[in-house]
């Protein structure tokens, strides 16, 4: 069962009481299919894409590159992307609820010719990009909020990106930096961005290895300033790795039931930061094994009895719906802190996994950066509990969190199922085989 199977506004019924069993592969990585889209845009070159995210978030990326005068071929494994012969004047480009794309774009189209118009969702629209904004400006960028200052939508001229120094806080989101690194290659002369803070470091890695691939440079200098010269950017062709965002809900569905998941596809030496969502599983008790009976690519993980743990998931925040779900089922209290960031995902997943689990009978405290989940149920759940329908406030990662705590939690049943194709479509499909359904 995809997400496109789910049609109809029907709950998703979790089945609870089974062990999670099996291999999946989980889906290409979000992260790395946004950027090598961007950076192809920039680029203006052809360029082939194997084994990309197929998914809601992406389509949206693939339409901007149709109207920014790509020619998009896609295949069951395969993007091809080829610019235009006429340079296209401009265009509307509708982001959806697609946090990275639109900030990435942000960016990106003050360096390319035409004046665009970007806007998305009403959720998008009050995910902030005003520091994203400010240091554009300082650039040369000429970027017309078309509602209130520092949201969208947005007009923006293109190629008024000019150069020279500027300031970023990143605090809010390591987006800002990356959309700047990514722009500042097709500036018009070299760029220096001072970062007065930074938070999800490691998607930062991904940028800048992204940018390197494609044969852009830039270089660290004292005192957090990233120096970029612009030149040529390019290359024939890019792999994607699986994600390990999407890997995590595998792994997690193993650990709280105390079976054996393989999830294959998987680059070891990827610096997907969510990477160290296993890290976090060892901690708790799991064991985790690369490579097993000599299986490159596949990690297996064995669930045993799980113990409470504090975290600071800084960097690594959407990983803190998929703690704060097994929390209740982990021996002590979960802590989870330095994420005041999740307020302004796809929606505030601080409040949204902190409701949801109160109403499911688990107790948890709400702080302004975190959680604190008690483990209610590490010794068993009872089973006179009600039902529950829990919502998912239009937001891939509640959804499939919520359906983990299903797993163990009787009567729990999931609105808006087809959420999950923002990011990872065949979800249910994959959980439904690791329980044998």
């Amino acid at each position: 069962m995809t997400a496109s199977d789910l049609k109809s506004p029907e709950p998703f019924s979790v089945p609870a009481g089974r062990c999670a069993k099996g291999r999946i592969r989980p889906p290409a990585s979000k992260s790395l299919t946004h950027r090598y889209l961007n950076l192809a845009l920039l680029s203006g070159q052809p360029l082939r894409v194997e084994r990309p995210l197929v998914a809601e978030d992406t389509n949206l990326f693939l339409a901007a590159l149709e109207t920014c005068g790509f020619g998009v071929e896609r295949s069951s494994q395969e993007v091809r992307l080829t610019p235009g012969n006429e340079p296209v004047q401009g265009g509307e480009i509708y982001c959806g609820n697609a946090g990275t794309m639109y900030r990435f774009l942000v960016a990106t189209l003050c360096a390319l010719p035409g004046t665009w118009r970007l806007d998305g969702t009403p959720r998008l629209r009050e995910r902030p990009v005003g520091p994203l904004i400010v240091s554009l400006r300082k650039l040369g960028a000429e970027i017309r909020c078309l509602g209130e200052e520092g949201y969208g939508p947005l007009e923006i001229v293109g190629g008024s990106l000019r150069g020279g120094h500027t300031t970023v806080d990143a605090g809010e989101s390591s987006q800002y930096l990356s959309a700047l690194l990514q722009a500042a290659q097709r500036a018009k002369r070299p760029v220096e961005i001072e970062v007065t803070s930074l938070t999800s470091a490691p998607y930062l890695d991904l940028t800048l290895d992204a940018i390197e691939i494609f044969g852009g440079r830039v270089e660290l200098l004292p005192g957090s300033v990233y120096r970029v010269i612009p030149g040529t950017l390019g290359v024939s062709q890019v792999i994607v790795d699986g994600d390990d965002s999407a890997a995590s809900y595998g792994a997690a569905a193993a650990a709280l039931t105390g079976g054996l998941v393989q999830l294959e596809g998987l680059n070891r030496s990827s610096k997907q930061g969510d990477r160290k969502f296993l890290e976090l599983l060892e901690q708790m008790g799991a064991a985790v094994t690369w490579d097993p009976s000599g299986q490159p690519g596949v990690v297996e993980i064995r669930g045993e009895k799980l113990a409470a743990i504090e975290s600071d998931l800084s960097a690594i925040p959407d990983q803190v719906p998929t703690l704060a779900a097994l929390a209740p089922f982990a021996h002590g209290t979960t802590r989870i802190e330095n994420v005041p960031h999740l307020r302004i995902k796809e929606c505030d997943r601080l409040a949204a996994m902190a409701r949801e689990l109160g109403r499911l009978g688990v107790p948890v405290v709400e702080l302004p950066d975190g959680l604190v989940i008690e483990g209610i149920w590490a010794d068993g759940v009872a089973t006179d509990l009600e039902p529950v329908e829990v919502a998912t406030y239009d937001d891939h990662r509640i959804a499939m969190s919520l359906a983990l705590v299903g797993l163990r939690r009787p009567g729990v049943s999931i609105a808006d199922p087809q959420v999950v194709g923002k990011s990872y479509p065949d979800f249910w499909r994959d959980l439904r085989s690791l329980l044998s359904l």
